[in-house]
């Protein structure tokens, strides 16, 4: 999922993090699953596109998704940022 938002220029960057313990309420019963958390590091413009990524490749009929405005940072990254999702 990570390589495939990249590839189509969804974010920036992709980082994998895990695999992290997921406790949770699903279908009426808690349940402790192994999942991987993916960042992706993308513009404003560029944000309901990578929002809606996950909905077509993920597995889950939910999948987590969060949106982080970034307000500040390094320009020069900042400027990668825009250039990379294009």
């Amino acid at each position: 999922m990570a390589r495939g938002a990249v590839e189509a220029r969804l974010p920036a960057c992709a980082r994998v993090v895990g695999p992290v313990v997921s406790v949770h309420r699903r279908e009426g019963e808690v349940r402790t699953d192994q999942e991987w958390q993916v960042v992706g590091k993308t513009t404003a413009a560029a944000t309901d596109r990578l929002v809606e990524h996950p909905r077509s490749t993920h597995g889950y009929d939910v999948p987590e998704v969060i949106v982080s405005p970034i307000t500040r940072g390094n320009p020069a990254y900042l400027s990668w940022l825009d250039e990379e999702t294009a």
